[in-house]
């Protein structure tokens, strides 16, 4: 038999995608899929590199990068796209990316958005995509994300790593289960590590991001029957890979979200607030929803990282870190002293107490 009889004739403005058309499950067919496709990334830190580099790579047409954050040293250990002379130039990761980004495939349209996903932004941001990706580093955002695509019926794939495992599981609502399915509430500040505070391996990273982004391409071509339905934990040290079956969560769950339809982080009755104090160089924030914080679990967590003696008593704890001075009281509100951008202090809020 003449094996040419079953390769597929790439269109020339496909070319640089034959390796990828070759595959069965993609052809061209779901090439074309991929560059009509519009996806919202949200965070470009150590998952959302890798995810865009992967995507771009593939073909996805349009690409919008929302990041908050400028590019620090100790991002180049894992954040993929970033360099120093990006921080040299003071660069935000979402400007950096899409630079790096657009001289790898300029057929690809990239946006870049310098700012903080929130509950006044998601609909304007994600209403015209056909996916969102999770790059994100905290409960809050996710929440976010997953009561926009819930109503809205808009997938999602949701991935976090910290150390050296992580978690990858594709979303397609009221078909999958959803996030608030399979965790019902987000851990306590305490209970929440981050790569800030208990460090994570690059290549951990890489790995969940590229199971990501093979869940995003299977949506992306229209193959919802090929979607891993399970919770994904993968174990970068140990090289293990483990599904849970989580699909019950759904069926016989009573899921707020999927089931009775509650959506308050898109709401704004648990969504985080910031205040700019006038005259104080500091900010304010106050996380969405009733809080108790243990004041001893935040300072076994921040002692490592601390530039002195952390201090609390039963009414508020003090600590500083990265040159600003945190303030945490026992509802997790925060005063963070030493800026006086909001984006900053959410993003410091995330790094070292949770979210």
């Amino acid at each position: 038999m003449d094996a040419s009889h079953d390769t597929p004739t790439v269109p020339p403005e496909l070319a640089r995608y034959s390796r990828q058309i070759l595959l069965e499950k993609i052809g061209v067919e779901g090439q074309r899929k991929l560059s009509d496709s519009r996806v919202l990334l949200v965070g470009c830190g150590a998952l959302g590199t890798v995810l865009a580099s992967t995507l771009v790579r593939a073909g996805v047409g349009f690409i919008r990068l929302c990041d908050r954050d400028f590019i620090e040293p100790n991002n180049l250990q894992r954040q993929i796209l970033f360099d120093e002379d990006d921080i040299a130039a003071n660069l935000p990761k979402a400007e950096a990316a899409t630079a790096k980004l657009a001289k790898i495939n300029s057929d690809v349209t990239i946006e870049a958005v310098v700012d903080d996903v929130n509950v006044t932004n998601i609909a304007r941001l994600a209403d015209d995509v056909t996916l969102i990706l999770d790059g994100t580093d905290n409960f809050e955002t996710r929440y976010l994300i997953n009561d926009y695509a819930v109503k809205n019926r808009k997938p999602w794939v949701y991935g976090a790593v910290i150390g050296t495992t992580g978690l990858c599981m594709a979303i397609i609502p009221h078909d999958t289960p959803c996030l608030r399915c399979v965790f019902e509430d987000a851990p306590p500040p305490e209970m929440s590590p981050t790569c800030d505070t208990a460090g994570v391996l690059g290549p951990a990273v890489n790995l969940v991001a590229s199971f990501q982004a093979v869940e995003a391409i299977k949506i992306l071509t229209g193959q919802h029957d090929q979607i891993n339905r399970s919770l994904m934990h993968i174990d970068a040290w140990t090289g293990r890979v483990s599904q849970m079956k989580v699909q019950s969560a759904l069926d016989k769950g009573h899921c707020s979200c999927c089931k009775r339809n509650e959506f308050p982080y898109l709401d704004g009755h648990l969504s985080s607030t910031t205040t700019t104090l006038c005259g104080r160089d500091a900010v304010q924030v106050q996380p969405g929803g009733a809080l108790a914080v243990d004041f001893d679990a935040i300072a076994a967590k921040l002692e490592p990282l601390a530039a002195d003696s952390i201090r609390f008593n039963r009414f508020m704890l003090r600590a500083t870190v990265e040159t600003c001075e945190f303030t945490l009281f026992p509802d997790g509100r925060a005063i963070i002293k030493g800026t006086s951008d909001p984006k900053r202090a959410r993003s410091l809020y995330a790094k070292y107490i949770g979210a």
